[in-house]
């Protein structure tokens, strides 16, 4: 019985709400920034050969994004641009351990992000939306520092190779994302708002990062290393839209 008055009691809200809220539809723009987490690590026992390799990498990204909005969805394109500093080390077994490798990295990315949202009416200026979604980024540039200081294309096949020993292209950095966080609009006119949004996204494995555990297989003869570790990071966006249609 409380079960069912406990879902009467939320089916009322969300019908009040509902009829609180306005059906419009919305475009507008603004900047961006966040930060970019990488935490690995990666044990392999081949036959010949043991690894320990551990990756770390703290990047700040940001950019300008353009977005439409449906009332319940989010439909965004940016462009963003990202400067990260890394380290990463193996220590294989029988042989010195290397000292970490450290440089500087920067990228260029193109995204799309779909995002589902439930708007709130807490008062006739400010509405409040919880997101969820998913974003997919496509790499324009890819760039690293060597030793010397100087900068490189990690895509030159050069100085980054796969297994095969064939050069990673671009779309190798390509990202899927899932995305969680809140919005909120605050009216500045009837029509015109400012809106504020803080995501938390979460990167599934890339391409280049697969084609790396394919290497140390065929390296160390593990057909199932040990590989943990997540890549993820917030982002603030500050916007301004127009309402333009409303029904």
């Amino acid at each position: 019985m409380k079960k069912i008055s406990v879902f009467v009691l939320l089916a009322i809200f969300f019908t009040l709400n509902l009829g609180a809220i306005d059906f419009s539809l919305s475009a507008g723009a603004g900047p961006f920034a966040g930060g970019l987490f990488t935490r690995y690590t990666l044990k392999a026992d081949g036959i010949s050969i043991k690894i320990d390799a551990g990756q770390e990498m703290n990047q700040f990204n940001f950019g300008g994004l353009f977005f439409f909005d449906a009332a319940f969805c989010e439909l965004d394109f940016y462009v963003q641009r990202g400067m990260n500093t890394w380290s990463q080390i193996f220590d294989i077994a029988a042989m010195q351990s290397n000292k970490p490798a450290t440089g500087d990295g920067w990228e260029t990315m193109i995204g799309f992000s779909l995002l589902g949202k439930y708007p709130f009416s807490l008062t006739r200026q400010l509405i409040l939306f919880p997101l969820i979604g998913m974003e997919y980024q496509i790499c324009l540039v890819q760039e690293r520092t060597q030793p010397d200081g100087s900068i490189y294309n990690r895509s030159d096949g050069l100085r980054e190779k796969d297994k095969d020993g064939k050069a990673y292209e671009l779309s190798s950095w390509n990202s899927f994302f899932v995305d969680l966080g809140a919005g909120i609009d605050f009216a500045l006119t009837g029509k015109i708002f400012l809106r504020g949004e803080l995501l938390y996204s979460f990167r599934l494995m890339t391409i280049y990062e697969k084609k790396n555990l394919d290497y140390l297989k065929a390296m160390t003869g593990d057909n199932n290393p040990k590989l943990g570790g997540l890549t993820s990071g917030p982002v603030f966006r500050l916007l301004i839209g127009s309402r333009f249609f409303s029904f």
